[in-house]
């Protein structure tokens, strides 16, 4: 378990913000499935989600990052939470699929030109004896605009994207995974995310992305 244990480049658990996080949120309980537990709501609220963050810069996906900009999308909160708990004494890694989002926004389709959210990142926790996966992408304020229930996590079960949400419509729906990672896989991740969206390597995405940003700060 050494491997899950210790600071990789993008699950930097020995960064002192990290560190910091760490020891604020794992609560005062010395059992790691309860830290666990206080770990990923304090990464599923602290870190706005918000997909439009999304960069070619790698540094972007540290867990660090993450906690420098207090908003970010679902593979850097996964990289914060499994730095959390490697710092904590958990094994974590990073698990990678390709999620259908039913419920995608107009503006975002377009941006991607699908609804298809490829490489997905959450997280995965070695607690009582056995791998458990923890999703803290979105926070409850987002689940609320799209009236789908927040993903809750107990430390002993999959905590995993809602298939519909409180109406009964699609919600999300996985398509391919990818499997689990020690740490994020560079070449693999940007690989697959440009065969994707080939259109958001262009010089101008970068632009548009922030305009984007900008948008939505205004909203």
């Amino acid at each position: 378990m050494d491997t899950y244990l210790s600071p990789s480049r993008f699950i930097d658990s020995d960064h002192p913000a990290v560190v910091e996080f760490a020891e604020k949120h794992r609560g005062p309980s010395a059992d790691l499935s309860d830290q666990a537990v206080s770990l990923y709501y304090a990464v599923r609220e602290a870190i706005r989600y918000n997909p439009y963050t999304f960069s070619r810069d790698p540094e972007t996906l540290t867990a660090s990052y993450a906690l420098t900009t207090r908003q970010s999308y679902c593979v850097p909160k996964a990289t914060l939470l499994a730095a959390c708990a490697r710092h904590c004494g958990i094994p974590a890694r990073i698990g990678l699929a390709d999620v259908r989002n039913h419920l995608s926004t107009p503006r975002l389709i377009a941006l991607l030109k699908s609804d298809v959210f490829a490489m997905h990142g959450y997280t995965e926790l070695y607690l009582r004896g056995r791998w458990v996966k923890a999703t803290p992408a979105f926070n409850q304020q987002l689940c609320e605009l799209f009236d789908v229930p927040p993903l809750e996590f107990d430390g002993i079960n999959d905590s995993v994207f809602h298939a519909f949400n409180r109406q009964g419509q699609r919600s999300m729906e996985y398509v391919v995974d990818h499997g689990q990672f020690s740490d994020v896989p560079e070449d693999f991740f940007f690989a697959h995310i440009r065969q994707c969206y080939p259109h958001l390597f262009t010089e101008d995405m970068p632009t548009l992305l922030g305009d984007l940003q900008t948008d939505l700060s205004r909203a």
